[in-house]
């Protein structure tokens, strides 16, 4: 479900108007998120740590509502929860997209998540996932501890999903950490959305 939501009415209507007549729209930041106590518990219970922060990711993300924003047709709608779209890697080395839907529960999320996993795994091209845009596209990319990432667009073709990219961990002192990348619609939100994003990932993985 969606509600649109009354631009002329909006506190950043001049702001939406502004960024969204850019080529280029999307701003991004990265930061290093710590996932010491997260870690260990995946490790200690046997649970996927992939599955398990991208759960919590999706919890951050649908409590910050300008993250369930999406520009259609040049109105702006609120979702109602966001779901995952997430890349899936293979044991050949491609990948392939993937959806799934979130639930607040994280039992009843990874059940689903991991059917979506094998069901990717098993297949081969790109599997364009037919999720609409109440999507967050998430990818992975373990072999790496970056410290900033872009992404392939498409400008002909017209998106506000936010992208999340989540990189190789890396330990120090005992704390292990993990770099996230985090790329928004900058006519849906500002920094300080997504600092409340990530302040509210943070508390999710400690």
């Amino acid at each position: 479900m969606k509600t649109q939501l009354l631009i002329e009415n909006w506190e950043r209507k001049d702001h939406f108007k502004f960024f969204k007549q850019f080529e280029e729209p999307f701003f991004g930041v990265c930061v290093e998120i710590d996932c010491t106590k997260s870690y260990l518990r995946c490790k200690n219970e046997g649970i996927s740590f992939f599955l398990y922060y991208l759960h919590k990711s999706l919890v951050a993300a649908n409590k910050i509502e300008t993250f369930r924003y999406r520009i259609e047709d040049d109105n702006v709608f609120i979702y109602d929860k966001v779901n995952a779209s997430p890349t899936i890697n293979r044991p050949d080395g491609t990948f392939g997209f993937s959806y799934m839907e979130y639930f607040e529960d994280f039992q009843e999320f990874y059940r689903e998540a991991k059917k979506e996993i094998e069901k990717v795994q098993n297949s081969v091209g790109l599997i364009p996932a037919v999720s609409g845009e109440n999507v967050i596209h998430f990818s992975a990319v373990p072999w790496i501890n970056f410290s900033s990432v872009s992404h392939a667009r498409c400008f002909a073709f017209k998106d506000s999903c936010p992208k999340i990219t989540f990189g190789k961990i890396s330990e120090h002192d005992h704390i292990k950490k993990m770099p996230v990348s985090i790329h928004v619609h900058h006519a849906l939100m500002d920094g300080i959305h997504v600092g409340l994003f990530i302040d509210e990932f943070q508390s999710l993985m400690i």
